[in-house]
């Protein structure tokens, strides 16, 4: 007899696939040490959707503490009972979810800002672009880092669909578009579990892709007082091997990825 699948989690086939929120919040609180030489308290996940980064960061010291902000309510309801749950109530005390618009003005300070996952990408506008860091500058504390991560390369230049292959599921990201003028694309996440039809566009994303230069000049503008590029090394094969170290020359490559840091 056939062993029944589970029915199917897009946020856990999400997280499992894209997502490493333990590594990301090690990254995070090494990149505020190396900015300023002191161990940072507040970070605010911006687009922080069900929030996994933000657990893991309450969970790294009992000192740290986190708010997510995000407009969707369903990923942020999802994130309240598949992960807030499991956290002990000190660490719960130490979250601030808000479902509000990362847009808005006024919303808590925090030593790091993180911007992850291309999310503000859907910024299609240099301007609203520009009124986000802005927002974001003013709401860092005095020593305070935004962190952003990006992606490029010739490969992101027409339609594209990549698999990944794990035991019993594929992951497929999928470039649908590319328009050189505006320089949006749109792009799906489809999965397909073993013995079971692929599921198409589970996960949508109409976006503008943005450089490394354009947004180090955005920061300028807005008042970041410097900025660093952490660009990722690549292993054997010339894959991107997870290790990103701070450079000042990128490497002309088919696929990148680097995260874009402002120091206030």
């Amino acid at each position: 007899m056939k062993k029944k699948l589970k029915k199917f989690d897009k946020y856990e086939y999400y997280l499992k696939s894209v997502q490493s929120p333990d590594e990301d919040a090690a990254f995070l609180e090494t990149v505020y040490t190396d900015a300023y030489q002191k161990k940072p308290n507040i970070l605010r996940e911006d687009f922080c959707a069900a929030h996994a980064l933000s657990c893991a960061w309450i969970k790294r010291s009992d000192q740290f503490s986190a708010i997510g902000v995000d407009l969707d309510p369903e990923p942020i309801a999802y994130g309240a009972k598949n992960y807030v749950e499991k956290l002990t109530e000190s660490q719960q005390n130490r979250l601030q979810i808000l479902n509000q618009d990362v847009l808005d003005r006024n919303l808590p300070k925090a030593d790091i800002i993180a911007a992850l996952n291309f999310s503000y990408f859907i910024f299609k506008e240099r301007q609203t672009l520009k009124d986000y860091l802005k927002n974001c500058h003013q709401s860092l504390n005095h020593q305070g880092v935004i962190v952003m991560d990006c992606f490029g390369g010739a490969g992101c230049l027409e339609p594209n669909e990549h698999e990944t292959e794990y035991k019993d599921y594929s992951y497929y990201w999928d470039q649908d578009t590319y328009d050189p003028i505006s320089n949006e694309s749109m792009f799906y996440i489809h999965f397909k579990r073993k013995g079971e039809a692929r599921r198409e566009k589970v996960f949508t994303y109409d976006w503008r892709l943005w450089s490394i230069r354009e947004i180090r000049d955005l920061l300028s503008e807005v008042g970041f007082s410097k900025s660093h590029i952490y660009w990722e090394g690549t292993d054997d094969d010339g894959d991107g091997n997870g290790v990103f170290s701070k450079t000042e020359v990128g490497e002309d490559c088919e696929s990148w990825v680097a995260y874009i840091v402002g120091e206030k």
